[in-house]
Formats: C-alpha cells, sequence, structure tokens
C-alpha cells in the first residue's frame, strides 16, 4: 500500500508539473498576436542584406509618425474655434440705452438747448448712438479668454448665427475693452468740428455707451472639440501608392527614410493579410513550436541545473508566473498607442529572481522571457540585444540585496545603460543625431522609476511563495529582534557560543559557496530554545552549581533535547520563516545527547537502554548551510572544554567531530564532496586556532 501511494504521488508530482508547463505554453500562445510577422529583418540606414524585393500586391505608404504629428499640430494650429451669436442681447440692450437716454437727454436739454432745436439734436444723438452699438453688436462682442489669445493674430472665427455658421476676421471681433475705445474714438471724431461740440461730446460721453456693451458671442466648446476632432480624424495615414509588381529594394540598396516607410508600410500590410488568410493555422502552429521549444528549453535548464526549483510545485510557479506576468504586460502594452514598451521594467525580473536564487538562473529566464516577447514586439532583434544588455547591468549591480540604496543605484545604472544602448543604435539606424526620437529617453526614465516597486514586490512574493531575501534576512539577524535579545537576557552563554557559530559557520559557508546570510541567520536563532531552561546548559551555569545532579540521565538528555523542540515552537509562535526554523530542527540532527547517554552506559553496563530517549528528533541536515551549521555548533561547543590549545589538540578535535558526523549518516541528504568536508576542516581549523591563540604575556613593571 505504502508503494502504491509512493508511486501515486511520485505521478502526481509529475503530472501536476507537465501541466504547470503546459498551461504556460497556452497562455502565452493565447498573448501572442494571430497575424504573422514579416520575413525580413530590416533597419534604417542599413544596407538591405536580403534579394531584391517586389512588391507582392499594391499597398498605400504609411506616413511616419512626425508627418502624422505635424498635420495634427497643423490642424489645432489652424483650427478656427465656434462662437454661437445670441440675437437677443443686442435688442435687449438698444431698449435698456433707449429707456435711459430719455432722461439723461431732457437735463441737458433744459441746460444747452432751445425748445426748436431739442426734437432735432435728440434724433441725431439718437441715432448716432444706436449706429454705434448697432454696429459693435452687428460684429459681436466676445470676453477676452485663453481662446482668443490662443488664436493667431489676423486669422478668423466661425459664428454661428440662426443655424448658419460664417467666418469672421478676429480683427473685426469686439471685446468690452475694444469696445469703449472704439466709442470714445467715434464720439470724438464726428463732434470736435467746434468749440461748441464739446458739450455735445461730454454729454455722450456721459450716456456711458460702453456700459450697454456685454458679450453676444459665446465660445462653443463641444462643437469646437466635435468639429477637431472630426478634422483630426479624417486625417489621411497615407500618402502614395506602391503597384504589385514594382521594385521596393535591391540587395545592398542602404535603406534610407523614404525605403524604411515603404518597408514598414509593406510589412504592415503583409501581416495584416496573414492574420486573416487560410495560412492562419499554419502561423498557429509555428507559434506553437516555438513557445513549447522555449518552455522546454526552460523545463530542461531546471532539470539539469536547478532541480530543487522542480521539486517543489510552489516555486516553479513562482518561475512560471514571472515569466507569464512580463509577456502579458508586453502584450497590452504593445496593443496600446499612447504607452511604450520602454516604460515596462523587463529588468525586475532578473532582479526578483536573483534575490530569492542565483544570477546564473536569473540570467537564464531573463533570456528565455525576452526571447518570446521578441517574437510579438516590432524590431525583435533590437528589442532582445536592449534587454540583453540592460538585464545583465541589472544583475551585476544588484546581485544581493542588503539595503535599499543598491536598488536606487542598480536603477540609475539600468536607465543609464538603456540610454547608451539605445543612443548607439539609434545613430546607427538614423545616421543623424537630430532624427533620434527623444521621448524614448523619456520613457527611460520612467522604466527606472518602476524599476523600484521591486523592493515591494519581493516581500509581496516573499509571503505568497515563502521565499526568503536577504533583506529579510538582514533584518532578522539584527540582534535587537525579540528572540536574540530574549536569548542576551536569559542566556547569555548560549546567546555568545551563538555568535561564535554564527561567525563559524558564515566564515565556511563564503569559502565553500553558498549564503553566508542565511547560514549566520540560522545560526544566531540555533539555540533559541535554550533560553526557556537555560540554567540546564553549561555555558550558562555558575561554577559549581549543576541542576543536572539532581536529575537522572534520562529526564537530563530529555531537557537538552527539549531545547529544539521547544525551539521550534518559540519559532513558529514568532512566525520565523521555515528557513530559519530549518537550522533549529537540524542543528543536532539525528545524533544522541552523548553525555547523558554515555554517563548511562558507564554507571549501568547491564541495564538495556532505550536510545531514543537520548536521541534528537531531526531531521539530519539538508543543505550545505545546515550540514556547516551542525559542524560549526559541536566544534564551538567541544573547543570550549579543551585544556590546552596547540595545533594538535584543535586538528584532532575537528577531525573527530566531523568523521563521527560522517560516520552516523548525519550528512547523506547533503551535496558535499570529500574535498569540500577537507575544505571545511581547513576553514574550522584555522578560525578555531585565530580564536585560542596563545596570547603575550605582558612584562610586570619592575618597582
Amino acid at each position: 500500500m505504502t508503494k502504491f501511494f509512493n508511486t501515486l504521488k511520485r505521478y502526481y508530482n509529475l503530472t501536476f508539473k507537465t501541466l504547470l508547463f503546459l498551461i504556460t505554453v497556452v497562455i502565452i500562445l493565447f498573448l501572442f498576436p494571430s497575424q504573422g510577422k514579416f520575413r525580413f529583418e530590416f533597419q534604417k540606414g542599413s544596407p538591405w542584406k536580403h534579394q531584391n524585393l517586389i512588391a507582392p500586391f499594391n499597398f498605400a505608404i504609411q506616413k511616419s509618425g512626425k508627418e502624422i504629428s505635424a498635420e495634427k499640430d497643423s490642424i489645432l494650429n489652424n483650427f478656427k474655434p465656434y462662437f454661437k451669436f445670441d440675437n437677443k442681447i443686442q435688442k435687449t440692450q438698444l431698449d435698456l440705452f433707449h429707456k435711459n437716454f430719455k432722461n439723461n437727454f431732457k437735463n441737458f436739454a433744459n441746460k444747452n438747448i432751445s425748445k426748436a432745436k431739442t426734437n432735432v439734436l435728440k434724433t441725431e444723438f439718437l441715432t448716432y448712438c444706436d449706429i454705434i452699438l448697432n454696429n459693435i453688436y452687428i460684429n459681436g462682442v466676445v470676453q477676452f479668454s485663453e481662446i482668443l489669445k490662443q488664436t493667431k493674430k489676423g486669422s478668423s472665427i466661425i459664428v454661428v448665427k440662426n443655424n448658419v455658421a460664417e467666418e469672421r476676421d478676429i480683427s473685426k471681433i469686439f471685446t468690452p475693452k475694444i469696445s469703449y475705445n472704439y466709442i470714445k474714438q467715434n464720439i470724438i471724431k464726428k463732434f470736435e468740428t467746434n468749440n461748441k461740440s464739446s458739450d455735445k461730446i461730454n454729454f455722450l460721453n456721459s450716456l456711458k455707451l460702453y456700459d450697454y456693451v456685454v458679450p453676444n458671442l459665446f465660445y462653443d466648446e463641444e462643437t469646437s472639440n466635435k468639429i477637431k476632432q472630426n478634422l483630426i480624424n479624417d486625417l489621411s495615414l497615407t500618402k502614395g501608392m506602391v503597384q504589385a509588381g514594382e521594385l521596393i529594394v535591391t540587395k545592398g540598396e542602404i535603406i534610407n527614410t523614404k525605403k524604411f516607410l515603404i518597408l514598414k508600410s509593406l510589412r504592415s500590410e503583409y501581416e495584416k493579410s496573414l492574420g486573416s488568410s487560410t495560412n492562419y493555422h499554419l502561423i498557429l502552429l509555428g507559434q506553437i513550436i516555438l513557445i513549447f521549444a522555449s518552455v522546454l528549453v526552460l523545463f530542461l535548464f531546471l532539470y539539469n541545473f536547478r532541480k530543487e526549483i522542480l521539486k517543489h510545485n510552489l516555486k516553479t510557479s513562482f518561475i512560471l508566473l514571472l515569466v507569464l506576468l512580463m509577456v502579458f504586460t508586453s502584450s497590452r502594452v504593445i496593443k496600446s498607442d499612447t504607452v511604450s514598451l520602454n516604460i515596462i521594467p523587463f529588468a525586475i525580473l532578473p532582479i526578483i529572481i536573483s534575490t530569492f536564487y542565483d544570477d546564473r538562473l536569473a540570467l537564464f529566464i531573463h533570456t528565455i522571457t525576452i526571447l518570446l516577447i521578441g517574437f510579438i514586439v516590432p524590431n525583435g532583434f533590437e528589442f532582445v540585444f536592449l534587454q540583453f544588455i540592460v538585464g545583465i547591468v541589472a544583475i551585476f549591480s544588484l546581485s544581493q540585496i542588503h539595503r535599499r540604496g543598491q536598488l536606487f543605484v542598480s536603477s540609475i545604472l539600468v536607465v543609464i545603460s538603456y540610454c547608451i544602448v539605445y543612443f548607439g543604435m539609434a545613430i546607427i539606424q538614423e545616421g543623424n543625431i537630430r532624427e533620434i526620437n527623444l521621448y524614448n529617453f523619456a520613457w527611460f526614465a520612467g522604466n527606472g522609476l518602476l524599476l523600484l516597486s521591486a523592493y515591494p514586490l519581493i516581500y509581496l512574493f516573499e509571503k505568497m511563495f515563502g521565499f526568503l531575501s536577504d533583506i529579510s534576512l538582514m533584518e532578522l539577524s539584527d540582534t535587537n529582534n525579540t528572540l536574540l535579545r530574549q536569548l542576551a537576557e536569559k542566556a547569555p552563554g548560549s546567546f555568545q557560543h551563538s555568535l561564535q557559530v554564527a561567525s563559524l559557520a558564515e566564515e565556511a559557508i563564503f569559502k565553500l559557496g553558498g549564503n553566508p546570510l542565511l547560514v549566520r541567520t540560522g545560526a544566531l536563532y540555533h539555540d533559541i530554545g535554550k533560553s526557556l531552561n537555560p540554567e540546564y546548559f553549561t555555558e550558562n551555569q555558575i561554577a559549581g552549581t549543576n541542576p543536572h545532579d539532581k536529575l537522572s540521565f534520562e529526564k537530563s538528555a530529555e531537557i537538552i533535547i527539549e531545547h529544539v523542540t521547544k525551539g521550534v515552537e518559540l519559532a513558529k509562535k514568532n512566525k520565523l520563516p521555515h528557513q530559519i526554523i530549518s537550522f533549529i530542527e537540524t542543528h543536532h540532527g539525528t545524533t544522541q545527547a552523548k553525555y547523558f547517554y554515555r554517563s548511562f552506559m558507564n554507571k549501568y553496563p547491564d541495564k538495556k537502554i532505550d536510545i531514543s530517549k537520548y536521541t534528537y528528533p531531526g531531521p539530519a541536515p539538508f543543505s550545505k548551510e545546515t550540514a556547516v551549521l551542525m559542524m560549526a555548533d559541536s566544534i564551538e561547543a567541544a573547543s570550549r572544554s579543551l585544556k590546552v590549545y596547540t595545533d594538535k589538540t584543535i586538528n584532532d578535535l575537528i577531525d573527530t567531530i566531523i568523521n563521527s558526523q560522517i560516520d552516523e549518516g548525519q550528512f547523506n541528504n547533503v551535496e558535499l564532496t570529500f574535498k569540500d568536508i577537507n575544505s571545511l576542516k581547513n576553514i574550522f581549523k584555522n578560525k578555531i586556532k585565530n580564536i585560542y591563540h596563545t596570547r603575550i604575556e605582558y612584562p610586570e613593571e619592575n618597582k
């Protein structure tokens, strides 16, 4: 039955992983465009490397982005804004003027004019004022606004009056200020013929005709925007035609701007025709082959070089999820007309992977990802080359994140790399610095800012997938953390022992190859269980007092062993990562509490002993880091009991401890070679000798 379940479990894992990779292939295939891809690669400023190209069908030549942008700007700059004409305002204001004029003129006539001339002058004044006001209102009065300010001098506007649109010169349109000056000048011009005219001028000025001038033209934003958008929509995106059979470019010919636009137009039409043709199924088959091959290469790499990832479904899912996220983001951005592909921080992928794994895996995953994306982006070779260089820079500049500032520096280096590589490629293509698209540099700057999001993403993935980053290890290794402070206060001897073990293990892993920060952090926490019963451990006991003297050997062994089991419970209670808990579980492996085990055997040689009562629960170490910690822990503790520190005693002690652990099978699950074991022995020997070297005895001062 056990064999059946093991077989089922083995095939379940295989089936699940196969499904993961197949689902990845299907999702990427879904994200790929349905149309095919133009088979010729070309760059502006470079020679045509293929055979002479003949147009296979008629197609229109597309305008360049700059041409379309220039035409849009021209439309916007020459656009005539629309204004509504209000007919009622003119009549309302003239009626109000006539009403007020009667009273004002009556007062003026009583003082200055004979009764015979009153009616004549009244008619003259009223007629003249009506002419001025009507002339102003007929031309139109508008409140000065930003719309007029933006309209070019000498241009015109469109006035909609009684549902009829007519064009008017903007110089003929009145504003309140222009109306005021116009009225003043016309009054003076009309009545400055003799000295008696001053009374008439003063009277007309007192009427304040300008107070009756209010805007009757109002900007029609809705109509203006609608007409403006229609003009932009009607803008032709093409210029000229290429006929089927026409020679487009010859082999070796330098691709200038004109040829480049023709080739881009052909590529666009060609890919559209492929997407809607009967060849669609062949295109789909080709995409399946390419995607499947890429994902298969990824699987083979993990199988041959990173089997520990394939063993865990969660770790495998994490790798595939990152690849899918990058492909998905790229496919969405490519379809957008407003966002450039250069804004996507592709370097975030190798940064995140190298944080949890290593640089080699990060570079490989990054390469596979950009190769996949290279199939769907324009100018795939340029894209892959640019992202590959930037990815390497990101990995080398940030192989380990220990401080937040490192990510900021890396972002700056990534932006600089983008700019330099793009500048080099642009010079080759354009042949002129002035033709380089400067907006891309702004996109690269935005890319660098988005790259800073790697920091919170690392934390998010840590929690989601149970990873442990160097940032978290740095935080955990702070001796001011609660558990370490508790150990230092309650079991100072054990705390000092942990510090020494951390130093030994870190040095050994650094030279052997591994994660020094992980083993250091694990070493600091490996004995936290001793803080619960510190007095039962030698390093915390005061000379002459040993509570074990009052206990049986079995009970003493139980208390000693409990520092592992209770340490694990304490770690889980304080939510330490499982990677750190594994150091607590494995630092004694499945060995025995030898002191009490041997003491029992020596005292009761004829008694049968239950060895399980003296054996640590384990498990045995399973990685280089946990194995090195076990060695360092035993060596540091045993070295304190040496009576004489010489090269021979230290060498013999370390050889005996490590050989004993090997004989007991404690490292059977660890990939350690004999060369590694010998290297570790030498590292520990040199380290212990440096710790316990003979000090110089200072001579006493002669009295």
